[in-house]
């Protein structure tokens, strides 16, 4: 009897009809009202979701205050501290580059100046999740990006922490930590419950939930993306090792039963030999179960030329995007839609979850092609300014002003530049 095939066989068409949607509209109905909820009740409201969902106790403070994360940091284990501390230096040594790569701007104009400057945000909340792994990769992610943006005030949430989770909000020198996770967490982050007031944007990935109520609370807070199940579609040749796409596959399935493995492939035989590695590889992972569901959601696809796969994975925009095959360097450039791309099978996916630098919070469900993934240019706003002195100067301007003024209409517009003669 035939072995079952984990990457089902998909055609390029098939590809298109199992794209991921978007939230169900139950599950938003539901969190509008929590929202609701909320909002009229304040803390009570939170409280009553967190204590409905364990997450906190009747007793219980709402808020984690910086000494209890400085606790958590001092109890760990010095292999994984050092570990959490080396990862936090990576992600802010990469962060402050980015920073320094976005300066203010003084530029002349014949009626005087005109420029923009660089200013971080004031506050943000950063939500990590930790229902079924404790994540304090995401904390660091998050929070570091923002200090080093120099954000003033961030405040972390996340449900039934772990010490790892405390302690990394403890390297990242956050002000403050909510024991919450869900609806409930990004209305206390959104609406200042527990804290001395709203954030101005709340990150992080997080449940559909989580996703559902940031997308109705934008706008009256920033948010830095709707993000979905994880990602990772792998584009190899027969140069590519088997056994390593399968792992980076299996790495990507285990996070949650809705992620998305995907292969495409020039080559029918590594398709096979990896579908092999996956029955083998998955004898001895822990995170079996919940791995082999997350197969459901993905596919392989064999394709006649890297062009072809280009061409498929740009359609997708997928949050990973993994090259292994030979030219990856020479031919990323046909491949212009992802959140995060990873050369060569050296760059694994995993050692971008891992602090290798870049942020790991990255777009996904194909909105990879309007949107970026998280970084320090998240947290900082552009606010340009005018500085007009020549006054010999500001005739032309003002009588351009006046003429396309009475083209729209706006006689106001046109009187107010006039009295400027």
């Amino acid at each position: 009897m035939k072995e079952k095939l984990l990457l089902r066989p998909f055609g390029e068409s098939d590809i298109r009809a199992a794209q991921l949607h978007s939230i169900d509209e139950e599950t938003l109905r539901k969190t509008a009202t929590i929202i609701c909820t909320i909002r009229e009740r304040g803390e009570a409201g939170v409280r009553h979701y967190a204590e409905y969902f364990s997450e906190l106790t009747k007793d219980d403070p709402l808020l984690l205050p910086a000494e209890s994360l400085t606790r958590a940091r001092e109890a760990l284990l010095k292999a994984e501290r050092d570990a959490l501390e080396t990862m936090a230096d990576r992600i802010s040594r990469f962060a402050v580059a980015q920073r320094e790569t976005l300066t203010s701007l003084s530029f002349p104009i014949p009626e005087g100046t005109a420029g923009h400057d660089v200013i971080p945000l004031d506050q943000v909340g950063c939500y990590a999740p930790g229902g079924r792994y404790p994540l304090p990769s995401s904390v660091l992610m998050t929070a570091i990006s923002a200090r080093a943006a120099g954000v003033a005030s961030v405040w972390v949430a996340s449900p039934n922490p772990s010490r790892e989770t405390l302690a990394a909000a403890a390297i990242a020198k956050v002000d403050g930590f909510l024991p919450l996770g869900g609806v409930q967490a990004i209305c206390a982050l959104a609406f200042g419950i527990g804290l001395p007031r709203g954030c101005d944007m709340i990150v992080g990935p997080g449940n559909r939930w989580v996703t559902a109520a940031k997308r109705l609370l934008a706008g009256e807070v920033g948010i830095d993306m709707l993000a979905g199940p994880s990602e990772l579609l792998i584009v190899a040749d027969e140069s590519a090792d088997p056994s390593l796409v399968a792992a980076d596959l299996l790495a990507q399935a285990e996070h949650d039963p809705d992620a998305r493995p995907m292969l495409i492939s020039t080559s029918q035989d590594l398709i096979e030999k990896t579908n092999e590695e996956l029955r083998s590889q998955l004898q001895t992972l822990p995170t079996r179960p919940i791995a082999e569901e997350a197969f459901r959601n993905g596919f392989s696809c064999l394709v006649p030329n890297i062009a072809s796969a280009a061409q498929i994975s740009n359609s997708l925009a997928p949050e990973h995007l993994q090259l292994m095959f030979k030219q990856a360097r020479e031919e990323r450039g046909l491949f212009r839609q992802y959140g995060a791309l990873f050369l060569g099978e050296r760059s694994a996916e995993i050692f971008g979850d891992y602090g290798a630098g870049p942020n790991h919070v990255l777009p996904t469900g194909g909105t990879a092609r309007f949107t970026s993934g998280l970084s320090v240019l998240t947290f900082l706003r552009v606010r340009t300014w005018l500085d007009l002195r020549r006054e010999s100067d500001l005739n032309g301007l003002r009588s351009n002003t006046v003429a396309l003024a009475r083209m729209e209409g706006l006689e106001g517009h046109a009187r107010a530049a006039e009295r400027r003669a």
